[in-house]
Formats: structure tokens, C-alpha cells, sequence
């Protein structure tokens, strides 16, 4: 039997969240099933990192993928026309791509509808083609996967689709990402914030994370007495200049430190030593920095809308995204130690529901029930 996976966001060093997706769940499924001859297709050169078991094929094929118009091209003709000569019996798109008129079985993984819900946070070709072509990739695949039940229920009410068609498939966490040592933790604590408490932010910086309302919230916190710090690690995305703005005029701005990517091993360290992980987006399909918070032991504020609370369950403090009142007095409420070791303690219990061993388990049902009928 011959699988085909979409793997063109296996970027070796760049592995952002629908990559890691990718990464680990095939990684336990191409190992775990050796009966299965998995291709991995690419839009470039690929890294031999990715090359999980022996039964894995990796191909690449021309062009890559850089915008909207290559897309096309690639998705329609080029792997197009390479799954039909290989014959394969099932085509999964951990992206949720999929050509169109394929007349193979397919699987595709649509991690949330940010871009129907939130159009300005991608560039509007990217964006315009995403709302053109998701519906109609939705109703021909054969099966949806999606990361958890707020998606399953919006893609269904989006589509117009039967539920029993789409599956939840959690994201997990990195199992490398935990907890560090007291050393460790005042070794980041003093490189980065000169030994003062910090929150921490984690995730591209576009608009739907929510940056200004964050900055906000922050600058209140500050002023009714929190002395904690803020850092940001993450690149810029899509950064409106309201966002820099923000910024620029904040009157705490020197305790404010936007550090960009920072390598792996310096992460866990950093999250272990905050007093908060922030994760205050507009929207979110799953919120993977919740888990991070988790693994890390750390104190989380979240969100009340969309994914989060699904995710998160009894172990954050929750505010309104929208209100920088509601940030800043959850931010406060981290200062109690209590609150926060109890959080901590109910967070380390939620964690146990969710890891890519699970996630792989729960993508293998979905594999199934596509090549059962």
C-alpha cells in the first residue's frame, strides 16, 4: 500500500507549527507501519533528517511553493500528476491542500479557519486563494482532520459539512521542551531580564496574537504596581504599524524585550523561569504554547475564545483578548504564588491528555477510516 504525505513545510531549522505537525506524527506512523510504502513530496530540496524508517520514499518536485500563483501550479499539476503515475491508494495534506479532480482518496488536515475569521493577518493573495479553494477542498476530500473540537465544529458550520466526516487529531507537545533546572532558570532569567520577573510570549508576531492588546494590558499592570518584565520570542509576521507603534510609545518600553527566534535549547529555560506564559491571541485552532506552559511548569494566561479554554480547561487564568483591563488584572492575579502553584499543579494534571504519541494514534483512526470504505 502506498501513502503519499504533502510534506513541503518539513524545513529543516524551520520548523513552524504545521511542520512539527507533520514531523511528528509521521515520524511515529512511518515507523510504527512498515507495511506501508510512505512517500514524502516536497516543493524543494530535502533534508535527510526527515527520512524517519526505511519505508519512507522522498521526492521532490518542481516548482516550490513561495506564493499563491506557485501553489497552484504545484498542487494542481505537478503532484497532480505524480500521485496518479504512482498509483498511490491514499493522498493526506497535513497543510490541507489537496488537487483538485484527484480521484484518489484524500486526507486533509485543516488546522482552523483563521483566514476565513481573521482576513487581514495574511497577505491577500495568500488569503484571497485560501477562502477560494478551502471550501472546495473540504467537501472532495475524502476525510478533514483538524486540531480540535471548536474547529471541528466551525469547519462543519463554515462548509456546510457533515461532522461525522471530520476527526479531531490533538496537537501534542515537544517532549524536549520541559521544566528546567533552578540554575538554568536564573541563568535566563539573568541573561535576559538582568534577574527581574518576567511574563513571556512565544509565537509568530502578527496581528492575531493579539501584541497591542498584550502591551496594554501590560502598561496597566505596570501601573497598579507589577514590576515584572515582558519578553516576546518570535519573528515578525505580518507587523502592522500600529503594532510598532504601540511599541515605540509604551512608557515601559525598556523592560520590554522582543528577542526574535531563540535557539531550542535556550526555550524551556526561558518558559521555566517566567512568571507567566501569555497567550492572549484573537484566535486560536489549538494554542500549542499552552501545553509549552504546561510541560514547562509555568503560570498560564490565555484567552476566553475560540480553542483556548478547550485547550487549556481549569489550568489558566483567563481574560477577555479584546480588553486590556482583563489582561492586566490577570496579570496581577499571577503575582500570588499560591494561584500560580496551583495552576501549575492543575496544568501538569491537563497535560496528561495530550502528547504526539496520542496525536499519531488518533491520525491512524482517521487513515483507517479513509482506507476502509
Amino acid at each position: 500500500m502506498k501513502i503519499a504525505i504533502n510534506t513541503r513545510l518539513l524545513l529543516a531549522g524551520k520548523l513552524e507549527g504545521i511542520g512539527q505537525f507533520t514531523a511528528e506524527i509521521f515520524q511515529r506512523l512511518s515507523q510504527q507501519h512498515p507495511e506501508i510504502e510512505w512517500i514524502f513530496v516536497f516543493d524543494r530540496p530535502y533534508d535527510e533528517e526527515f527520512r524517519f524508517s526505511k519505508g519512507v520514499k522522498m521526492v521532490s518536485l518542481f516548482p516550490p511553493t513561495r506564493h499563491a500563483l506557485l501553489w497552484h501550479i504545484w498542487f494542481q499539476f505537478s503532484l497532480k500528476r505524480y500521485l496518479k503515475k504512482e498509483q498511490v491508494d491514499l493522498y493526506i495534506s497535513p497543510d490541507g491542500f489537496i488537487p483538485l479532480g484527484l480521484k484518489i482518496p484524500s486526507l486533509a488536515v485543516i488546522h482552523d479557519l483563521n483566514f476565513v475569521h481573521q482576513p487581514k493577518n495574511l497577505p491577500a493573495l495568500a488569503g484571497a486563494y485560501m477562502r477560494h479553494f478551502f471550501p472546495m477542498f473540504a467537501k472532495e476530500a475524502k476525510r478533514i482532520a483538524t486540531v480540535s473540537e471548536y474547529c471541528r465544529q466551525d469547519i462543519a458550520d463554515s462548509y456546510q459539512i457533515d461532522k461525522a466526516k471530520i476527526d479531531l487529531v490533538y496537537n501534542g507537545v515537544n517532549p524536549n521542551l520541559k521544566i528546567s533546572p533552578s540554575e538554568e532558570q536564573e541563568k535566563a532569567r539573568a541573561k535576559y531580564t538582568n534577574n527581574e520577573p518576567y511574563f513571556i510570549f512565544v509565537g509568530a508576531l502578527n496581528p492575531r496574537k493579539n501584541i497591542e492588546g498584550m502591551l496594554a494590558g501590560y502598561q496597566e499592570y505596570r501601573e497598579s504596581g507589577g514590576k515584572a518584565h515582558f519578553i516576546f520570542v518570535g519573528e515578525e509576521m505580518l507587523l502592522r504599524p500600529a503594532m510598532k507603534k504601540a511599541f515605540e510609545l509604551h512608557p515601559y518600553q525598556a523592560d520590554i524585550h522582543f528577542v526574535g527566534r531563540i535557539p531550542f535549547e535556550d526555550l524551556g529555560p526561558l518558559i521555566s523561569a517566567a512568571q507567566a506564559l501569555c497567550l492572549v491571541s484573537h484566535f486560536e485552532g489549538f494554542g500549542i504554547p499552552i501545553l509549552e506552559a504546561f510541560q514547562c511548569e509555568t503560570c498560564l494566561i490565555t484567552a476566553k475564545n475560540t480553542a483556548m479554554p478547550e485547550i487549556a480547561g481549569s489550568a489558566a487564568l483567563y481574560c477577555e483578548a479584546k480588553d486590556h483591563h482583563s489582561i492586566a488584572a490577570a496579570m496581577l492575579r499571577s503575582e500570588d504564588p499560591e494561584a500560580r502553584a496551583e495552576l501549575i499543579r492543575l496544568g501538569k494534571e491537563r497535560l496528561r491528555n495530550f502528547s504526539w504519541d496520542k496525536s499519531a494514534d488518533m491520525m491512524w483512526e482517521s487513515i483507517t477510516k479513509c482506507l476502509a470504505t
